[in-house]
């Protein structure tokens, strides 16, 4: 895989973004995004490890990489991954993998064996899991919008409904909020206190409060912007995708706007050993760029 960094264009706002909660910078001076590569096809779904690697996937050639933070090479990790999307790593360091190929949530363990989590709602398909986010207490939140595959053989939803469902521990079962158009990026606070929700298909991210039986309150409108993927920072920033990757503080003000050259800009994580590492999937290509703010742990 090559390594490279490129120039952006001086019109474009990339340095000196002010953090709200503290006045620092996000960003370095002068620094840009490094291209890591660019020789997949259509990238998604970045994963921290605990030890700051991230994990993302190549969807239509159906595999799974791992971008080491210690050398910052990439290595194929698993292949036939379900066609695996968004990706989130559990409490008990197992790989999670919304598997849109059968409609599947899976766990993919430190022996690459696949247990599947969820498969279906009431008697029906799911559209296809998207995104995800895990809880202190290992309960999984994931988006299932509806994106028709040429993989799929049916050609409709099983379902009306696209929402996003909670999986508790134990492995229940139930949907937490039904209101989107479609929804996708899905993230939550460190204290796992709020989650973020992000229904691209009405161009609006939402923040909830999370209660203790895993329901959520109303949704509140955070900002009228969509996302595919989104993350956090350890000071609350919210950072949502698509063209580039936008920054918003805690109130819902945009804050700062990092561009990349590739027409869609899919999901984004913090990596590295001290997640200061900014990891972001954009098309064909995936790139990193240093930071002053650390991603949540």
């Amino acid at each position: 895989m090559k390594t490279l960094s490129f120039s952006i264009l001086s019109t474009f706002l990339l340095a000196a973004l002010a953090c709200s909660a503290n006045k620092s910078t996000l960003l370095l001076t002068g620094t840009a995004p490094t291209l890591v590569s660019d020789e997949f096809t259509f990238t998604e779904g970045p994963a921290v490890a605990p030890n700051g690697d991230v994990y993302f996937t190549d969807q239509p050639n159906d595999r799974i990489y791992r971008w080491s933070a210690e050398s910052g090479t990439i290595d194929l990790y698993i292949e036939d991954t379900g066609r695996a999307n968004g990706l989130y790593f559990d409490n008990k360091g197992n790989l999670l993998a919304c598997a849109d190929e059968n409609f599947q949530l899976w766990q993919i363990d430190q022996n690459k064996e696949v247990n599947v989590l969820a498969d279906g709602f009431d008697q029906k398909n799911f559209n296809g899991p998207n995104d995800l986010w895990v809880d202190k207490k290992g309960g999984i939140y994931f988006t299932d919008p509806y994106y028709q595959r040429e993989y799929w053989t049916r050609q409709a939803p099983d379902m009306e409904q696209q929402r996003v469902y909670y999986r508790s521990p134990e492995g229940d079962i139930k949907v937490v909020a039904d209101h989107f158009v479609r929804p996708n990026g899905i993230i939550g606070t460190k204290k796992g206190k709020t989650l973020y929700i992000a229904d691209i298909g009405d161009k609006k991210t939402y923040r909830y409060d999370i209660q203790k039986d895993g329901n959520l309150s109303a949704p509140t409108l955070f900002a009228d912007m969509g996302s595919d993927g989104m993350t956090i920072d350890e000071n609350g920033n919210i950072y949502l995708t698509g063209n580039g990757v936008t920054i918003f503080n805690p109130e819902g003000e945009q804050i700062g706007q990092i561009p990349i050259p590739q027409k869609w800009t899919a999901n984004v994580t913090f990596g590295g050993k001290e997640r200061k590492t900014l990891f972001i999937t954009a098309g064909p290509a995936v790139y990193t760029l240093k930071l002053n703010v650390a991603g949540i742990q």
